[in-house]
C-alpha cells in the first residue's frame, strides 16, 4: 500500500488591537462574555502565550496563499494586479458566479476565496474586467497580483463614485 499524505494548511487570523490599532496575527479565541483575543506565541524566548484583545469587526482570515511577491493574501486585503493602480481587487470569501469569459454567461455559482473588482476607471466598470475571479495561485501568477493595501486602513478605496 501506498504512503498516505495528510495535507494540512495554517489557520491564521489577524486584526487590530483594541489598545493600540496595530495588526496583530495568531489564532482567535472568543469568549462567552463577547471578548475577542488573538493568541500567538512569542518569538523571543522564552516561548510564552501573548493574548491580544481585538476589534472583531477588522478580523481577516488568510487565505492560505501568497502575492507575487510570498507576501502572505488575507481577507479584506487589496490587491493590485500588473503593477497598475487601477487595477485593484479586494480579497473576499463567499458565493459567486463562476463565469464563461468568452460568452459572458454564468457557468456555475461557488462558494470560496476571490476577487472583487474596486471599480477605479472606464476599463474596471466593464466586463469581463469587473466580474469576480477566483483566488488561486493560477490567477495570482496570471495578474501579477501583490498586496498593496488593506479595506480597513484604506476604506477610501472601496467608495464607488
Amino acid at each position: 500500500m501506498g504512503e498516505r499524505v495528510i495535507m494540512s494548511r495554517e489557520i491564521l487570523f489577524k486584526a487590530k488591537r483594541k489598545d493600540n490599532g496595530e495588526w496583530v496575527e495568531g489564532y482567535v479565541v472568543a469568549y462567552p462574555s463577547g471578548k475577542v483575543e488573538i493568541h500567538k506565541i512569542s518569538k523571543e524566548l522564552p516561548d510564552i502565550l501573548l493574548k491580544c484583545e481585538i476589534a472583531p469587526s477588522t478580523l481577516c482570515q488568510y487565505t492560505g496563499l501568497t502575492d507575487k511577491d510570498s507576501k502572505k493574501i488575507w481577507e479584506n486585503d487589496i490587491l493590485r494586479g500588473h503593477g497598475n493602480d487601477d487595477d485593484l481587487a479586494k480579497v473576499v470569501f463567499g458565493e459567486f458566479n463562476v463565469i464563461d469569459v468568452e460568452t459572458h454567461e454564468k457557468v456555475d455559482r461557488v462558494i470560496g476565496w476571490h476577487t472583487k473588482v474596486i471599480e477605479t476607471d472606464v476599463l474596471s466598470k466593464c466586463e469581463p474586467f469587473c466580474l469576480p475571479m477566483p483566488l488561486t495561485d493560477f490567477y495570482i501568477k496570471r495578474c501579477e497580483y501583490e498586496v498593496v493595501k488593506n479595506a480597513f486602513d484604506n476604506p477610501e478605496l472601496l467608495e464607488v463614485e
